[in-house]
């Protein structure tokens, strides 16, 4: 009953936070502070009735009242997870999270707008491609801890799945360049060394997964910064000095000062990464616009986010 009041909690919050949002003191503030006033009588009240519930649920079975809160808790757990709530938790991470938070959603939006432009007919021609590679890509992800449709992402940005030696000096599926030589050395324990070749599609996949992961740790686990810095690598001293020089801390902030940068890299490689998501869970491409399809896409989370 504890992990139902919880559930039940944040879903409230969560409504009340966007029931109240604002600055002002009469129309927001302290609205909003009532309700958190009136969750917590509310749950007294909910709290106090299943007391006197569970002694006559006691007096026909020893086993009915857990039965009874097993059943109300798991109700719970599917509403907020797969249910109609999607919106109060959003509402809730943005209520907790701040303007981390806040910042984040703003880029989750950017991701799903491009996934709103992706072309249907060339994502199709791009899953194709994406077939005999899918394996040796989630095995890489699989040692690395990455999200698989991440990786899937970064490969059709980097290579439309079309493995080549590009003018500027990448090579195979991720178009490696220069990597940390803590990546190579990862990638060479794993793959054997006469398959240690750029143009092997193992051995790409794994150098790719532990630059990513590299990168992510320098980025400490900035989703968006890790992308960014993977795709600058050693360039201008990379990502962290380009930081650094501006006194930039966010993907928001540094993004301004990358005008002869891809500033829009990790927004490629997510909207790609969430089209994968959506392909297999779904069998189709979803479009965002149709129905209520974009409350959906947003519930299956963006890969890695």
């Amino acid at each position: 009953m504890t992990v139902a009041g919880i559930l039940a909690t944040v879903v409230l919050l969560g409504h009340g936070s966007r029931l109240f949002s604002g600055t002002s003191l009469f129309r927001s503030l302290l609205p909003f502070a009532f309700s958190v006033l009136g969750i917590a009588l509310l749950g007294i009240v909910f709290f106090s009735f299943w007391q006197r519930l569970k002694k006559h649920l006691q007096a026909r079975s020893l086993l009915l009242p857990g039965a009874v809160a097993l059943t109300l808790a798991t109700i719970a757990a599917l509403l907020i997870t797969v249910g109609p709530f999607h919106n109060e938790i959003q509402s809730f991470r943005t209520l907790v999270g701040g303007r981390q938070e806040a910042s984040r959603n703003a880029l989750s939006h950017q991701v799903y707008a491009a996934y709103r432009r992706l072309d249907e007919a060339q994502i199709g021609q791009l899953l194709k491609r994406a077939t005999p590679f899918q394996a040796v890509i989630a095995e890489a992800a699989d040692h690395f801890s990455i999200d698989p449709h991440l990786l899937l992402g970064l490969a059709a940005v980097e290579s439309s799945f079309i493995p080549r030696t590009s003018e500027d000096g990448g090579e195979g599926l991720f178009q490696i360049t220069k990597v940390p030589e803590t990546s190579k050395s990862q990638a060479a324990k794993i793959v054997p060394r006469d398959q240690q070749e750029l143009g092997n599609h193992r051995y790409n996949a794994y150098l790719a997964a532990a630059t990513l992961k590299h990168y992510l740790k320098e980025m400490r686990g900035d989703l968006f910064l890790g992308l960014l810095a993977y795709n600058i690598g050693p360039r201008n001293g990379g990502l962290r000095f380009i930081m650094e020089k501006y006194h930039a801390a966010t993907f928001v902030e540094i993004q301004p000062y990358l005008q002869d940068l891809p500033r829009d890299y990790p927004i490629k490689v997510l909207s790609y990464a969430l089209a994968f998501r959506v392909q297999k869970r779904t069998g189709s491409l979803l479009a965002y616009e149709e129905g209520k399809n974009a409350v959906r896409i947003q519930s299956m989370g963006i890969p890695g986010l």
